[in-house]
């Protein structure tokens, strides 16, 4: 945690909610953060025809992920139990959570805050803000790329699905005084930020959320 407190960025994604971009199929799964997810029936089901339900694919754990037999696993628990569930979506959901989360907390936006993360995550993240700005310190900082997003571990605990997902980031970051002042960073040199986020639901929810109930460095 104590790693992200001093990082920042502005990223074009404020606007969305958890939800709309952690573990469910869209019309467009190449883009990062998917516009739509609106569910639709396949053909045969809008032509009267009854088919089968089945969970979908799982996309193949790289050998070098975090013990990847186990996640696999994991993963396809997650799968059976919510067959709308899909693992390419969430990961590249994952990545567009891991920008508005912070960008949020970057830019105290405890409402935003509020709807992604879990109590314990966003007590956390309320003691972080209420210290920065009791200090009057501001944060300047830019989330240059992110270089990479896999699976850390994944389970099934009764209903409750859980995915950490390590993110390597190049980060950016600058801190002022509440004059403005440059008191550490710059933007011409990013730093490897290494963090595990946590994201839980529960399989058996009406709605889809995901909310972040975990971090850590990585």
């Amino acid at each position: 945690m104590t790693e992200i407190v001093i990082l920042a960025m502005i990223a074009a994604f404020l606007g969305l909610r958890l939800y709309s971009v952690l573990g469910r199929r869209s019309e467009h799964e190449e883009e990062i953060v998917p516009r739509g997810y609106e569910r639709t029936d396949p053909p045969q089901e809008r032509a009267g025809t009854e088919q089968p339900r089945i969970a979908p694919a799982i996309v193949g754990l790289r050998p070098t992920d975090n013990n990847a037999s186990a996640n696999e696993r994991g993963v396809r628990a997650i799968a059976t139990a919510d067959p709308q569930f899909d693992l390419l979506a969430f990961v590249e959901g994952a990545k567009g959570a891991y920008r508005m989360v912070l960008e949020a907390f970057w830019e105290a936006d405890r409402e935003t805050l509020r709807e992604l993360c879990d109590d314990d995550v966003y007590a956390s993240f309320m003691a972080a803000l209420d210290a920065r700005e009791a200090s009057g310190e501001t944060l300047d900082n830019r989330l240059i790329r992110i270089e990479d997003a896999n699976i850390h571990s994944a389970e099934l605990d009764g209903r409750l699905a859980r995915i950490a997902v390590l993110f390597v980031a190049d980060i950016a970051s600058v801190t002022r005084d509440k004059d403005g002042a440059l008191l550490a960073g710059s933007l011409d040199d990013a730093i490897e930020s290494r963090d595990v986020w946590t994201f839980s639901r529960n399989v058996d929810a009406a709605e889809p959320n995901w909310v972040l109930d975990e971090t850590d460095e990585g």
